[in-house]
Formats: structure tokens, C-alpha cells, sequence
């Protein structure tokens, strides 16, 4: 058992998840690596020293550049909006330093190319923060679909749906304003991840974005509320995606729905620890869904409880995502989603956007190593 320096840029909303899952992931599945909190970084000494405080780190900085060449700080975990995430992961790469990067890569696809390159230059370990797929529903699902548990994947339906938005009245903020905080970059990315993960690659789509309230209280709203795609996979299946920060009564919608020449699956986050299972098996009037409560049986349960139904929270996918990205470190092998994997994600992002642009279909283009 050995110790790891762990610094982490941004102390915020994500900050906090990582402090926390950085500080139980030892205890949780008794790594073999263990995490030392060495340094925090906020957009301000004071800020930063609070979070210092608050989360049990040794240090705290207001500027990123020291927390990345500091050399107690082995490994780097980016918590910052998307504008910082490209400098930030290339200073760290040039070090040799890896990193577990938040959710979307980069603020445009020319960025996340660009950290992509820088990554796999520097052969240091990489990781995207795609957190929601690591429930041990999720991972169950995807178990099930790639086992061929029902049969060939001839459809899917995913959303992310939330209301935080919801209210016209909401005054404007950071989260108004510039594409890379829109919809399609910060829920979709997301739903994204998890139907290339389900299904896999996308090769065609068309997409309608928009923005439902223009005027808020204090400003004009400079990105999209809503949006759709509708798709084609590689595989062949027909797929169709929505996602909204306007969906009113919608707190974690993150839900998809996939079926198959011999069942049917179904989940839903905002009820994270139960999966919905169709078998087209037995006598027609005895067939229908059944519920699946998590348990030890499940994927990355067992390490937070013995007892069945008891549940996971979202803690403990950060928890989970700590994890691998330490396994990655020890072992000098990449976990998935790596930043290639996150390329991907974005991708699709440009695509629909395009495609909503220029009202047409559009070709998502492969990965050039496929």
C-alpha cells in the first residue's frame, strides 16, 4: 500500500464530490494506492482556504499553475468549468502528471482534440468524468446488453431532464451564457456517454436545438434550453435523445430505455437503485417488466453495503469513478472512459449542433484508429 498526492482545481459543486470520494475511496475498496489530500485550488486564496479547511486538505492555493507543479501533487483531478480544462490537463500532461478531468473535456471540439493529443503524447493516464453511468444499475445494463441479454439492441431512448431552469423568472448566470454551458454541453455529454457506452458508436443524426427563454431577468440568454436528436447507430439500431434544463418536474432525469429481439430495459435516476427488466421468455399472459433492486450481486455495490436494496447514492459514483482512476495509476493500464473515449462524446455534440444549424442530417466521423 502506497500514498498518492492528489490535488484538485475547483472547490465548488464537483470539488467537493472529488474531496470527498478522494478521502473514502481508500476505506471504500481498499485501494491499494491511498490518496493524500495535498492541495486544493479556488478561484481565490480566501475560497481556497476555506475549502482547505473544510475538506481536510494540506495546502491551499488561489492559482492552478502552482497547484499543478508542485510536486507532492502526483495526480490532478479538474473540477473547473470546461473554459480552464484544456490549459489546465496540458500543463499537468507536460509534467507527467495524470488526470481525471470533468465532464465535457473541453469548451469546443477543437479543445478536447487538442487535450486528447496532449494525453496520449505523454502516455500519462487520462480519465473523463462520466459519473452516472457507474450506478450499479447502469453497470448491470450494460452487462446485460453486451452479454446479448435481450437479444439484438434494435432501439434506444435517452434523456437528461432537469427543471433548474424551468422558472423564466431565474435571472441569467454563467450557466446562460456561451455554448459550453448549454444544454449540449452540460447535460448531454452525459446521456451521450451513456448510449455510446449501452449501444455503442453513432454514425448518423439530426438534431433540433433551442432556446426556450431568450430574456431572463438581468440579460439575454446567450445558449440553448432544450434539444433532440434523433440517430443511427452503427450497429444499426434507431435511436432518439432529449435533453433540458426546462423540463419542469424533472430533478435527475437521467433515463433511457432499450430494446432488443428478446427483452426490453429500462432506468431511471431519479430511482438510481432498481433496473426494469423485459424477457420475451414463458407463457404470454405471466410476461411483462419486473423490478431489479441493486445488491451485492450488482456491479460496486458490495464495497458500500451487504444488504440488498439497500442503495447507492451519488456520492457513490464519484466514489466508484475515484477508484478507477487510481486502478489506472497502479496499474499503468487506461480505464474507460478515457479522454478519447470523452473525444467521442464531443464529437456527437458538434454534429447535433451542426445539424441543428444547418437543418440536416449529418455523419459523425469515426474514430480515425477504427
Amino acid at each position: 500500500m502506497s500514498e498518492i498526492g492528489i490535488g484538485i482545481v475547483g472547490g465548488g459543486y464537483m470539488g467537493k464530490a472529488h474531496s470527498v470520494a478522494m478521502a473514502a475511496v481508500g476505506a471504500v475498496f481498499e485501494t491499494n494506492l491511498r490518496p493524500r489530500l495535498e492541495m486544493i485550488c479556488a478561484s481565490s486564496e480566501t475560497s481556497a482556504e476555506r475549502y482547505r479547511r473544510a475538506f481536510g486538505f494540506a495546502r491551499a492555493t488561489g492559482d492552478w499553475r502552482r497547484l499543478i507543479t508542485d510536486p507532492a501533487v502526483e495526480a490532478v483531478v479538474i473540477a473547473t468549468p470546461q473554459a480552464l480544462h484544456c490549459e489546465i490537463a496540458e500543463a499537468a500532461f507536460a509534467l507527467g502528471k495524470p488526470v481525471l478531468c470533468e465532464k465535457p473535456m473541453g469548451a469546443t471540439l477543437a479543445e478536447s482534440e487538442t487535450m486528447v493529443a496532449a494525453a496520449e503524447s505523454s502516455g500519462v493516464i487520462n480519465m473523463v468524468g462520466f459519473n452516472y453511468i457507474r450506478t450499479p444499475a447502469s453497470q448491470f445494463a450494460r452487462k446485460l446488453i453486451a452479454e446479448g441479454g435481450i437479444g439484438t439492441v434494435t432501439w434506444f431512448r435517452g434523456e437528461h431532464t432537469e427543471d433548474f431552469l424551468a422558472d423564466p423568472e431565474t435571472p441569467v448566470s454563467w450557466r446562460t451564457d456561451g455554448v459550453a454551458n448549454g444544454t449540449m454541453g452540460d447535460l448531454a455529454p452525459h446521456m451521450i456517454n451513456a448510449a455510446l457506452a449501452l449501444i455503442g458508436p453513432v454514425e448518423s443524426l439530426v438534431a433540433s436545438v433551442e432556446t426556450v427563454h431568450a430574456q431572463r431577468p438581468g440579460g439575454v440568454v446567450t445558449n440553448d434550453d432544450q434539444a433532440q436528436i434523433m440517430c443511427r447507430f452503427a450497429c444499426g439500431a434507431m435511436g432518439q435523445m432529449h435533453f433540458s434544463r426546462v423540463a419542469t418536474g424533472r430533478k435527475m432525469g437521467y433515463a433511457y430505455e432499450v430494446h432488443g429481439t428478446r427483452g426490453a430495459i429500462r432506468f431511471d435516476q431519479e430511482d438510481q437503485n432498481a433496473l426494469w427488466l423485459y424477457r420475451a421468455e414463458g407463457p404470454e399472459a405471466e410476461r411483462g417488466f419486473r423490478k431489479i433492486l441493486t445488491g451485492p450481486a450488482h456491479p460496486d455495490y458490495l464495497p458500500f453495503c451487504q444488504g440488498p436494496g439497500h442503495g447507492t447514492g451519488y456520492q457513490d459514483q464519484i466514489i466508484i469513478e475515484a477508484r478507477d482512476f487510481l486502478l489506472a495509476i497502479e496499474t499503468g493500464a487506461p480505464v474507460w472512459p478515457t479522454f478519447r473515449d470523452g473525444l467521442a462524446v464531443n464529437r456527437i455534440v458538434h454534429a447535433a449542433l451542426e445539424s441543428a444549424r444547418s437543418r440536416s442530417w449529418q455523419d459523425v466521423p469515426s474514430d480515425p484508429r477504427d
